[in-house]
């Protein structure tokens, strides 16, 4: 009897890890790709978890020694899938996959990249910093494979690279690629992005240094951010001491999203513990429509009422106002509860931006008014999960990937 065809995973995040060794280690062939140059997605650029306030490396680990363990997962980074047809049992999906430059069939050391003078924005930081045009995505990237930005690098430095890395380890003539796989069936876990802030021109984002946003703090407060974990503003490198939370920034919003993201409070929430411990006497004032912690985290939220240093205000920003000489914030804030209107200074922002679906699968799939992959009216064999189907957490999310492991398996064999 001939072995069934492998299922297809679009997206290396969390949920399209969890769903790939799921669906291997119990005997069934996986395909996974991620448009990325490494696996683990948005979770990967958090500092921490949350409840636990563990680094997303944890879970991150696991996932990578299992796939690294399992002969029936194969892995294509740098690669998305440009078309697909077919029906359960026999998809086929063309697959475009992009040059790294590096073959990874030979390491290379970290220093090389010191000798280069050619640079790019490194968008693992959301560009905060810079890195070399020769670099490794993160420290804990999988594969552990430098790449190269072709674009960003110079002719001197590709001499320079072709002569200090070792023989076949750079493939400086290396092009793009498009070859076709066959699936039984397909998991969608494409995940997210955070909202544009710059649409919302009332809160002045991109036009005020010290205006970042939620996703940019986790990187500013991880070891391997942009400054070495410290939370300083970026105008002048000062230690960031007077913040504003600055909640549902373009969420709950007719002219932007409509929906709530589930995730933000409790993110805001973390990122007020990671500056208290980093900047011991700095304060915290939180404008807010509403406070939504689930179940058990409720208690998150409860233990910050009690800290001295942390302000929790009933109220939407209306405005955010820049002193160019300082670099300090203005809102403009209506106090609901206290029923007066607010103009206060800060040193920092930071925005609560929301979720928004990366989409991009090349299927007619079902969406909802907010584009996220509706799993009511879904397509046979195709099942969506995480951040593709509506703003999820990394429980939330895994769970959804080892159910979609199931229902993939059980489609091709007939069951369920």
């Amino acid at each position: 009897m001939a072995e069934k065809k492998p299922i297809l995973v679009i997206g290396g995040g969390i949920a399209g890890m969890t769903a790939a060794v799921e669906t291997a280690e119990v005997g069934m062939n996986v395909i996974l790709v991620e448009k990325e140059a490494y696996l683990g997605g948005r979770v990967m650029r958090t500092h921490r978890y949350f409840p636990k306030m563990c680094p997303p490396t944890c879970g991150f680990e696991i996932n990578v020694r299992r796939i690294r363990q399992n002969p029936r997962i194969t892995v294509h980074t740098l690669s998305t899938v440009e078309e697909i047809t077919g029906e359960v049992g026999d998809f086929r999906a063309r697959v475009r996959r992009r040059p790294r430059y590096v073959t990874g069939e030979v390491s290379i050391d970290d220093s090389v990249a010191k000798r280069l003078t050619s640079e790019r924005v490194d968008e693992f930081n959301l560009g905060m910093n810079r890195t070399k045009a020769f670099y490794m995505p993160h420290a804990m990237a999988w594969p552990h494979v430098h790449v190269i930005d072709r674009e960003a690098l110079s002719d001197a430095d590709a001499e320079l690279l072709m002569k200090k890395c070792p023989p076949g380890s750079i493939d400086l003539d290396m092009t793009e690629e498009t070859f076709t796989v066959e699936a039984s069936a397909i998991v969608v876990a494409t995940g997210w992005r955070p909202y544009d802030a710059t649409k919302l021109t009332n809160l002045s984002f991109g036009e005020h240094p010290n205006i970042l946003t939620n996703v940019m703090m986790e990187r500013l407060a991880a070891r391997d951010g942009p400054t070495e974990g410290e939370i300083v503003r970026p105008s002048d490198g000062a230690k960031a001491m007077n913040v504003a939370f600055v909640q549902c920034a373009g969420s709950r919003d007719e002219n932007h999203l409509p929906y709530c993201s589930a995730v933000c409070c409790m993110g805001t929430l973390k990122q007020i513990r990671y500056l208290r411990e980093k900047n011991p006497e700095a304060k915290a004032t939180v404008f807010y429509i509403d406070i939504r912690t689930i179940g058990r985290q409720e208690k998150f939220y409860f233990d910050l009422l009690e800290d001295e240093h942390v302000t929790f205000t009933k109220g939407k920003v209306a405005k955010i106002a820049g002193d160019e000489g300082s670099g300090n914030l203005t809102l403009d804030v209506e106090d609901t509860i206290g029923g007066q209107n607010l103009h206060e200074e800060f040193d920092l922002v930071v925005l609560a931006t929301g979720i928004v679906p990366n989409g991009g699968v090349p299927l007619d799939l079902p969406l909802d008014a907010y584009g996220f992959v509706d799993s009511a009216e879904g397509m046979e064999g195709v099942f969506a999960v995480g951040c593709a189907r509506r703003p999820s957490d990394v429980s939330r999310s895994t769970k959804e990937a080892t159910a979609a492991a199931l229902k993939a398996i059980q489609c091709t064999s007939g069951e369920g």
